[in-house]
């Protein structure tokens, strides 16, 4: 059955019944604050706090990752670069899928096994530890706000939508930004990270099952069949059978090798995905966890490549613009089910919003708290009430630089803006994590270069990119694909910089470990870190609090 000329569902910014929309919603936020609620009360220490209490299981913790790592960039971004560019938009998918082998091999059982709460734990283990815990911190502070970023500018999109409010109000999307990030912050304030990882389990599973009965739905209208799925998919895109050959969105080689280079190195950085490893209490359970989140984001990824082309398949031509790409899942749900599926798979996004900005957050103020007040302001003198205590306070502040943020970045397609976080992530923390681990010979001046330097160079590039200014104007939409509207400062040709920030700050890594190399190397603090990281001996005692 072909519906690609069905009557067109109302318009992009009015679809669905308000009243309904807001009570699908609200009955979630409500179940999600129970669970929240009910995990405050264990939570007497700072291990509580931080790690949950290491008390969840491989497979609770692998859903709780995918409930994490399925973020709104892969449900609304992908799907929307799929309906709109075709193959272009699925190889975010692959390169997202791709990345997690990296962690699975490189990082995730040797982090948990050497770290307590953070990625500077690791990094101070043999190194000194205030000038690393605050390169750490201040890090895995800027990877969170790129991600922040993408979240917030899809929460905008998507409850603007459910509220029937129109793009052109900026000031009514940016009160529903706000909406959210208040939201957030009373998760993390509240539930610490045990109540962020049930909001992320309960996320994980309405998630998957919500885009695996969209996508059985969708195969069905085609008759089960993929291929003529993808036929109906060219015949009504604008842009025909381009739209299932490459090249259509990166004309540019170049930039296609340093986007699926961002991708496929970011996750091993991702300091709120790191984070999660330490929530198990053993390494095997690490390794259960990674197994039981590849399975699950796997499958995932495969239902979108069906979403976005039957987005493009069944929905009225013109529907999905750069415009409206982040509303392409929500609004084919409108089509298949009318209002009702589409309250539910708002809702269902809306809660992959929530639960991966509040998993954001806690690592962010987790990563302040434990890192620079405890660590460098404090000496390691603070207690873990006060620590727990300044962690809150920095989710406050976070929440409401997101708010602006999300304000400012609103319309950006979020696939696109999560691949800036997974380049800065590739930039500052993977080369830093890897010599850390492998490398005898790795200082806290080659630590200190890494960081510092793969930071400075990839937001340079991202601030004179095309990203930020200089794209042209879009004639349908009036508006430039860039960040910034009616500037053009760019100098860095590429979208994406990872093709020349991730060498560099290996680069670096290895010049400032060689400019440091007066300063002499603890062999034995490397022997010991090696054991632990292989083996979990002593992981519990790795860092002294």
């Amino acid at each position: 059955m072909d519906i690609a000329q069905a009557p067109a569902p109302p318009a992009a910014t009015a679809v669905g019944d308000v009243g309904l929309n807001i009570g699908i919603f609200l009955a979630f936020v409500a179940v999600t604050l129970v669970f929240v609620y009910r995990a405050s009360r264990t939570n007497k220490t700072a291990s509580d706090y931080y790690a949950a209490g290491r008390a969840f299981t491989g497979p609770q913790n692998g859903v709780a990752i995918a409930g994490d790592y399925l973020s709104a960039a892969s449900f609304l971004g992908i799907a929307g670069a799929i309906a709109l560019n075709g193959y272009d938009g699925f190889l975010y998918s692959i390169g997202f899928l791709v990345a997690w082998l990296v962690a699975l091999l490189l990082v995730a059982e040797l982090l948990r096994n050497t770290g307590k709460f953070t990625m500077g734990d690791v990094l101070a283990f043999r190194m000194r530890q205030r000038p690393v815990r605050a390169a750490a911190a201040t890090s895995t502070l800027v990877v969170s706000f790129f991600y922040l970023l993408a979240q917030m500018a899809g929460a905008g999109g998507l409850i603007a939508l459910l509220l029937q409010i129109p793009t052109s109000n900026r000031v009514g999307q940016g009160a529903v930004i706000a909406i959210v990030g208040i939201l957030m912050i009373v998760y993390v304030l509240v539930g610490g990270m045990k109540g962020t990882t049930y909001v992320q389990i309960i996320k994980a599973v309405l998630l998957i099952i919500g885009a695996a009965v969209m996508t059985v739905w969708v195969l069905g209208i085609a008759g089960f069949n993929l291929s003529a799925l993808l036929g109906d998919a060219a015949a009504a895109s604008p842009k025909g059978d381009a739209v299932l050959a490459p090249g259509l969105q990166y004309t540019n080689p170049i930039d296609l090798v340093s986007l699926g280079l961002a991708l496929v190195l970011g996750t091993a950085g991702l300091p709120h995905i790191l984070m999660r490893f330490y929530t198990v209490p053993s390494s095997k359970e690490a390794r259960r966890s990674v197994v039981w989140a590849i399975w699950l984001i796997g499958l995932f990824y495969l239902f979108t490549l069906v979403l976005g082309y039957g987005a493009a398949a069944l929905l009225p031509p013109g529907t999905i613009t750069s415009a409206t790409q982040n509303n392409a899942a929500p609004l084919l749900a409108y089509q298949l089910g009318g209002e009702v599926l589409l309250g539910i798979i708002s809702a269902v996004a809306f809660a992959t919003i929530l639960a991966v900005v509040a998993g954001l957050t806690i690592t962010a103020s987790a990563s302040f708290a434990h890192d620079v007040y405890a660590s460098v302001i404090k000496r390691g003198q603070a207690s873990p009430d006060a620590e727990v205590r300044v962690a809150r306070i920095t989710a406050l502040v976070i929440g409401v630089v997101a708010i602006i943020g999300g304000i400012i970045a609103n319309g950006q397609n979020i696939a696109f803006l999560v691949a800036l976080a997974f380049a800065v992530a590739a930039s500052a923390n993977l080369p830093t994590i890897l010599y850390s681990l492998f490398w005898k010979k790795f200082n806290t001046t080659g630590a200190l270069f890494s960081i510092y330097g793969g930071l400075a160079i990839c937001i340079i590039l991202i601030v004179f990119s095309p990203a930020v200014s200089g794209k042209p104007v879009n004639a349908a939409t009036g508006r430039s694909a860039s960040m910034l509207q009616g500037v053009d400062f760019h100098w860095f040709p590429l979208d994406n910089p990872g093709l020349v920030s991730i060498p560099a700050s290996f680069l670096l890594g290895v010049i400032g470990t060689y400019i440091g190399g007066r300063r002499p190397v603890e062999e034995g603090k490397f022997a010991e870190m090696e054991v632990r990281s292989l083996t979990g001996a002593g992981s519990e005692k790795a860092i002294a609090h």
